[in-house]
């Protein structure tokens, strides 16, 4: 068994991502890229974006700090701490409004 802080890695996170030029700092916390499961959590610094891009399976957002802005297509859901966001299967870009941490977790299909 192992346990994780999620509290911790956000709060670790968010100190990188706020010491990068890039403002974005991501740690694999379970899974990789030899398992169907990988959960990430990504911290950003408030503006800063992912562009878009598409993800290997089903995946989620859970917004542990902050307020976060995904888009897909014309369609926008914003998301702050405690927010579960449900990433459509197509492409989607996400944005910082806050300086934010999420726990990205996708499960990607087995042939992938």
């Amino acid at each position: 068994m192992q346990k994780i802080s999620l509290d911790a890695q956000a709060r670790e996170q968010l100190e990188r991502a706020a010491s990068t030029s890039s403002g974005r700092s991501a740690t694999t916390v379970y899974g990789g890229h030899e398992h169907t499961l990988r959960q990430t959590v990504l911290a950003l610094t408030a503006g800063t974006s992912l562009a878009e891009h598409e993800t290997p399976g089903e995946a989620t957002l859970l917004v542990l700090r902050g307020r976060v802005r995904l888009t897909s297509g014309e369609t926008t859901w914003e998301g702050r701490s405690g927010d579960l966001i449900v990433i459509p299967p197509a492409r989607h870009a996400l944005q910082a409004i806050d300086d934010a941490a999420v726990l990205l977790t996708v499960a990607k299909p087995a042939d992938v």
